[in-house]
């Protein structure tokens, strides 16, 4: 898995060099094209995220793995018969607890960080999840392992509030996942919303969306408009034999064409472009 965090990774940063390389191509272009490229700041600022955010992943595969060696001491240390292997069990109990609190508190920090920045990667945050799996199933081993210590009289009570508390962390850390990507798809709802009214002219003064010939100005009815996603609408059938679009939208995003009953269906060729202007369609039929 780590190896597949450090190819993201490094996809993401050959994508930023490959922009800042367009960049210095495009030197010889016209100002608002150079305008489009990636600047060195941004490009910089790129690589400072990925750095922190790989450093953060290393911080904590480095402390599953000392929590895997820890534990291998345990069980080693409770199959002996050293005067002091009790001390030694607590010991290291008490430190695979104290990583695994750390480590959920760094994979929640990896999460929020990669929230927080531009960064746009699905096998970054699939990683991110596969951590915080192996994080549950550690502890739950953990547990397993206490459970065993407890059935040989190797009770280690400072454990147990600690152990407590790290369960309640993952479960928050869980938690406040399922409302972040609650969150992300409300706003992806909204980022992809636009609204359209269809009516004869009447129905559209009658909404107060046509004003005076003006459209839109002004208080209207909105119950009117019907919310849609604009990844999804790409067809709009009119059933009416004439139809005149109010709204002002790009030409070439879009066509108007006669079905087999020669009424009018709005074709959205370009959905971003033809929405660009408005996400508002106000379309006039007879």
């Amino acid at each position: 898995m780590k190896k597949l965090f450090i190819f993201a990774l490094a996809a993401l940063m050959l994508a930023a060099c490959g922009d800042q390389s367009k960049k210095d191509k495009d030197d010889e272009e016209t100002s608002s094209e150079r305008a489009d490229n990636i600047s060195q700041a941004d490009a910089d600022a790129r690589d400072r995220e990925l750095d922190e955010l790989l450093a953060i992943y290393n911080d904590v595969t480095e402390a599953m793995q000392q929590i895997n060696e820890a534990q291998g001491r345990v069980v080693i240390a409770q199959q002996g018969e050293r005067a002091n292997r009790r001390q030694l069990i607590q010991e290291d109990m008490k430190f695979i607890q104290e990583k695994l609190a750390e480590n959920a508190e760094l994979i929640q920090k990896l999460r929020d960080q990669l929230a927080n920045t531009d960064i746009k990667s699905k096998q970054l945050k699939r990683t991110i999840d596969d951590l915080m799996s192996q994080l549950q199933s550690k502890t739950q081993e953990i547990q397993r392992l206490r459970d065993e210590l407890e059935a040989k009289d190797i009770h280690i009570a400072e454990l147990d509030r600690q152990l407590e508390s790290l369960n309640e962390n993952i479960d928050q850390l869980n938690e406040n996942v399922n409302t972040l990507q609650d969150t992300n798809a409300q706003q992806d709802q909204q980022l992809h919303a636009a609204w359209y009214a269809v009516g004869s002219k009447s129905e559209l003064k009658d909404h107060r969306i046509l004003k005076s010939g003006r459209v839109l100005e002004g208080e209207y009815d909105a119950s009117f408009f019907k919310q849609i996603d604009i990844r999804q609408l790409t067809t709009l059938p009119l059933y009416s034999k004439k139809a005149e679009i109010l709204t002002s939208h790009p030409a070439g995003s879009y066509s108007l064409e006669r079905d087999a009953n020669r009424q009018y269906v709005l074709q959205i060729l370009d959905p971003q472009r033809f929405w660009s202007t408005s996400k508002y369609l106000v379309i006039q039929i007879k």
